[in-house]
């Protein structure tokens, strides 16, 4: 996709790096559905809470790792007891995670094919492994 390869993240502020990304997977996932006009009026409210929530699932469990670790100051100084509490904290979000998913699929159904739905998830997958090499390739330079 030549839109993808032709934006610099490098020299931006992170907000403004997140806005560009997230504008580049919109582009990739319209093009990479073909959706038509209706299915796109219906399908972007929905994908766009499932994303919003699913992010701020992530968040939520990242944040507390993170400030575990610099709390502790490495992985091995936190104790056993907060270990596991970390560890408890993950399982609760990925099972959330899984709930909200289900219901993202449940919702777009109604809205997309089941071979849609599939397309989305590889293109989602292709477009994360993309940005990837792309920051990889930015990060050599």
């Amino acid at each position: 996709m030549s839109i993808f390869f032709s934006w610099s993240l490098s020299a931006q502020k992170p907000s403004e790096s997140r806005e560009k990304i997230k504008a580049l997977k919109i582009a990739y996932l319209t093009e990479q559905l073909n959706l038509t006009t209706t299915e796109a009026e219906k399908f972007w409210p929905i994908y766009n809470a499932h994303d919003k929530e699913h992010n701020a699932l992530r968040y939520k469990m990242r944040t507390a790792i993170k400030n575990a670790i610099d709390k502790n100051t490495s992985v091995d100084n936190i104790s056993e007891k907060e270990a596991q509490d970390l560890i408890q904290l993950k399982l609760e979000t990925d099972k959330k995670i899984y709930q909200s998913q289900s219901a993202f699929i449940s919702n777009v159904k109604k809205v997309l094919s089941y071979k849609k739905i599939m397309k989305l998830q590889v293109a989602e997958m292709e477009f994360g492994r993309k940005l990837m090499r792309k920051y990889k390739r930015k990060r050599k330079e």
